[in-house]
């Protein structure tokens, strides 16, 4: 028996035996290949690309971005910039015409009303990716201090970037304007950016099944079989144009209402809120160079810097006052945004003798803030509304999970806050600069860049982030929605000690800043 044993070790076997393992092995081999190796790894040959030896179509792609807003976009970039990733095909799925434009934007234009508030680590990161160079030859406008008060005039608290040891605060951005430099950076890593963007719309996606049928070895050419092997394990995206394309991963960057986390089945909490905000840009006589922020009755209003004369407001409301504001003529809209950044609803705060004490009581635990000694300011008055008014309602929405295998959601169409700290675009760029390392890691050790393992590490590095900023947020509204006494006196003592204990404010600055994760001490 041990002879016979080894003489069917050692035998060899027949032919059709031969040409069934050797098909088997070419699959492996597919398999092993497609893990690790990007779409397009290899010089293309006749309008193809070769993955593990085996030629990929134009229509397979490492990263397939759904929605080319300032998020999917930052994805795009940071993806084309790092040493170990810029090499992968992305493509990015947006209809959205202004993506084939990429035209410095006039500095002495009308300032659109969409901005965002991006903070000193926003900034780093668009250093770091290439693209903020492109924005200081556009329209902006940094800010060092900022100016926060109640309506009841029980307290204040003023934030300058000298406090940290900054020289700014954060630096207003038209949202057009970091879209656009977004897009120029990218022309300047790409030959042809028009290749990368498709101007069309995600119709359906199929994520790989658990059991894939790839045809029996040997009944089909090595090429059909290692092709199916490969397809079977990518992600199908049918475009509303007829195009069909595969991906190892989908990053879903299409906003709040994200068709592709609803057809991933990715499952969320969150609530409307009783508000909307109105946004629109206005007019001064001089350069406002202040961040200022004033709780009302209904809701906070916000005065923003954009450079020259003009500055931008966001001011949140009841859908009721949102829709009267928004149809009254301009001079009473400018009357009553000056009322409310004013002498409206109550007086302007003012400093008490408590307040000195409570400083020197504090002085001695970090030092004492450059900001504490500096008294209330008004407000510049706008003279003139220069841009339509836009209405929006607000909303919490946190996604259960940020990935599963093959999938990643980023911005938006993974959690939204409310807008009275100006820090939703904020956390959606902290979002795409995780999965961009997150993903160069995974290049770096030959892992599938769609494995759900690897993409974990991006769920844990900001799903604790963002859930604290978005409670910080929420407590902040439920907290200034209520026009109790008690509270009031509860409210500006919260003010009083922002101001005048210099930790907390530091804290505060820094968390604001993108400096900490967390908004406790630390």
């Amino acid at each position: 028996p041990r002879f016979l044993l080894l003489r069917l070790i050692h035998s060899p076997p027949s032919p059709p035996n031969r040409r069934c393992f050797a098909a088997a092995d070419r699959i492996r081999k597919a398999s092993r290949a497609f893990s690790s190796a990007p779409a397009g790894a290899s010089e293309p040959q006749d309008g193809l690309e070769k993955v593990g030896g085996v030629r990929a179509g134009d229509d397979e792609l490492d990263v397939a971005i759904v929605g080319g807003g300032m998020v999917g976009l930052a994805v795009a970039c940071a993806l084309s910039n790092m040493p170990l990733t810029k090499h992968l095909r992305v493509a990015v799925i947006d209809s959205n015409p202004a993506l084939k434009s990429t035209n410095y934007l006039k500095k002495d234009g009308i300032p659109d009303s969409r901005v965002s508030t991006v903070t000193p680590a926003t900034i780093s990161f668009f250093r770091d990716i290439g693209a903020w160079e492109h924005i200081l030859q556009q329209r902006h406008a940094f800010f060092g201090k900022m100016q926060v008060w109640d309506y009841t005039g029980l307290g204040y608290t003023r934030y300058n970037a000298s406090d940290v040891c900054k020289e700014y605060l954060g630096c207003v951005v038209e949202n057009k304007v970091l879209c656009n430099s977004l897009l120029l950076r990218l022309q300047e890593q790409k030959e042809d950016i028009e290749k990368m963007v498709y101007p069309t719309r995600l119709v359906s996606l199929a994520f790989p099944s658990k059991s894939r049928n790839v045809g029996v070895a040997g009944l089909k050419p090595p090429s059909t079989e290692a092709e199916e092997l490969r397809r079977s394990n990518l992600v199908k995206l049918d475009l509303s144009d007829g195009q069909t394309l595969y991906s190892k991963l989908v990053v879903g960057a299409d906003g709040s209402k994200s068709n592709v986390r609803q057809i991933a089945g990715i499952k969320t909490t969150g609530w409307s809120y009783p508000q909307s905000a109105i946004i629109c840009t206005v007019e001064h006589t001089a350069e406002n160079d202040t961040a200022w922020q004033r709780f009302l009755p209904s809701g906070p209003i916000a005065l923003l810097p954009i450079g020259d004369n003009f500055s931008n407001i966001v001011w949140t409301m009841s859908p009721e006052e949102a829709s009267r504001h928004k149809s009254m003529s301009s001079e009473d809209f400018v009357m009553s945004v000056n009322r409310a950044l004013d002498f409206g609803y109550g007086p302007h705060p003012n400093s008490s003798s408590l307040d000195h004490y409570v400083e020197r009581l504090f002085s001695d635990f970090g030092g004492t803030a450059a900001s504490t000694k500096e008294c209330f300011e008004v407000p510049p008055r706008a003279i003139g509304l220069i841009s339509e008014r836009m209405a929006f309602p607000l909303s919490l929405m946190h996604s259960h999970d940020y990935v599963s295998k093959r999938l990643a959601l980023v911005g938006d169409a993974a959690h939204t806050v409310h807008p009275l700290a100006g820090q939703g675009v904020n956390l959606g760029f902290g979002d795409a600069a995780a999965l961009a390392k997150v993903i160069s890691e995974g290049v770096s050790v030959g892992a599938d860049i769609g494995d759900l393992s690897l993409l974990n590490r991006y769920e844990n590095d900001r799903k604790g982030a963002n859930v604290a900023m978005a409670a910080v947020l929420d407590g902040f509204q439920k907290m200034y929605s209520v026009d109790f006494g008690p509270l009031n006196v509860l409210r500006a003592a919260a003010f009083h000690g922002a101001q005048y204990i210099s930790p907390l404010k530091k804290n505060i600055i820094s968390y604001a800043m993108g400096d900490r994760k967390s908004p406790l001490f630390s």
